[in-house]
């Protein structure tokens, strides 16, 4: 299963087609059991392409200096650590060391492969910013001074902030803070095309990890097409629920919703509840959940479609650690994708999907009466193109 393939080290991102072993992008004859959403999805199905690039490496001034970073907590902070990573050490012309993967809950520490393929992202770095695997010996030694940066990082605050250490000592470690759940899309534009490409054409499963979320999306794609139904997967964590679901925005919208509120959403907008398939996020069945399946009697999560014989590595209670990336990837090759509660995870699915065409993201809301149209309830980031990702690719 391929992302995203890259043509060339200058291109660097270029929209493919899904993987082989998953049905291709969602057309208006699949959907046609589907009242409202054919037209609309078929609307926002193509993928994007790179439409303009940063200045190229060789005409950056270089400096022997390195910048250093870990990526922690999931695959949707990831996304925004080695984009801030990329961005810091293309302005101080410094060199970027690959990073290691911690938590900062759980104090788990592993090794970059372990998730990610090393080479595929090196050779996606190349012609953005230089790269080595490790520091040199000589500079390797003792605790580099660490730096705070916030997410989509300007250059302005790397040339207060970043480059006066950086000057003074060779080697800096950059941290990025996520001030809000809820990301800005608006950003520093002379870096906007920069990150972009970082965000959504370097990291790339590896390849045991990649084998279980393809054939656990072509399970589910098999049901589907079974049933002549969809695949859904919805980001719906019971543990992320609470009191904050009683709360609304402005525009009466609520903050989350519950399996009960999903599965009436998406019967509403006229998903049928005997050919849908849902894939939930939750990792083992939870009562809270049972609201849902009572409407959609084909809802699953991983513990039932993952294969008995990858449980004991990737879904062991006492290591977490790859239960999110395999959602994260199976949330990005969904047929369709309803998020249940905004966040960092909801915004980098959604700018995965539409990079790649998967377009069909729906934000639940509740319904009066009998029916809706679906067209106001596609995400914004789709309807408005206001995501980030429209930052490189058009």
């Amino acid at each position: 299963m391929k992302f995203f393939t890259l043509n060339n080290v200058k291109v660097n991102i270029q929209a493919t087609p899904a993987s082989q072993h998953v049905s291709a992008a969602v057309t208006e004859q699949t959907l046609a059991t589907v009242p409202h959403l054919s037209k609309k999805l078929e609307e926002n199905g193509k993928g994007l392409k790179p439409c303009r690039h940063p200045i190229a490496l060789e005409e950056i001034q270089q400096s022997k200096g390195f910048i250093t970073f870990s990526l922690t907590n999931g695959p949707e902070y990831h996304i925004s650590q080695i984009a801030d990573a990329v961005v810091v050490a293309r302005v101080l012309g410094a060199t970027l060391v690959l990073p290691d993967i911690r938590s900062s809950n759980s104090g788990y520490s592993m090794s970059l492969g372990d998730i990610y393929d090393v080479q595929k992202i090196i050779n996606r770095l190349e012609g953005l910013v230089r790269v080595t695997r490790t520091l040199p010996a000589q500079v390797s030694n003792g605790n580099p001074p660490i730096v705070k940066v916030p997410n989509r990082v300007s250059q302005d605050y790397i040339e207060k902030k970043v480059k006066p250490l950086y000057k003074a000592k060779g080697l800096v470690k950059i941290e990025s803070y996520f001030s809000s759940v809820y990301p800005t899309m608006v950003g520093n534009k002379s870096l906007d095309s920069l990150a972009c490409q970082a965000m959504f054409g370097t990291l790339q499963l590896q390849s045991e990890i990649e084998e279980v979320v393809d054939s656990m999306v072509q399970k589910l794609q098999t049901w589907s097409q079974n049933s002549n139904g969809q695949f859904i997967a919805v980001d719906l964590r019971t543990e992320m629920l609470g009191r904050e679901c009683r709360r609304k925005y402005v525009t009466g919208r609520k903050l989350c919703y519950q399996a009960q509120e999903i599965g009436e959403f998406l019967k509403k907008i006229g998903f049928s509840p005997e050919t849908t398939v849902i894939y939930v996020t939750q990792t083992k069945w939870n009562p809270d959940l049972d609201a849902l399946r009572n409407i959609f009697p084909k809802t699953y999560t991983k513990e039932r479609v993952m294969a008995e014989d990858r449980k004991r590595k990737f879904l062991n209670p006492k290591s977490p650690k790859f239960e999110k990336v395999i959602d994260f990837y199976i949330c990005s090759q969904s047929e369709v994708f309803v998020p249940s509660i905004p966040g960092l995870f909801y915004t980098y699915v959604a700018g995965m999907r539409i990079v790649s065409g998967k377009n069909q993201i729906l934000v639940p809301a509740e319904i009066e009466g009998p029916s809706a149209s679906s067209s106001e309830y596609m995400s914004p980031y789709v309807s408005q193109k206001n995501h980030f990702a429209y930052a490189c690719l058009c």
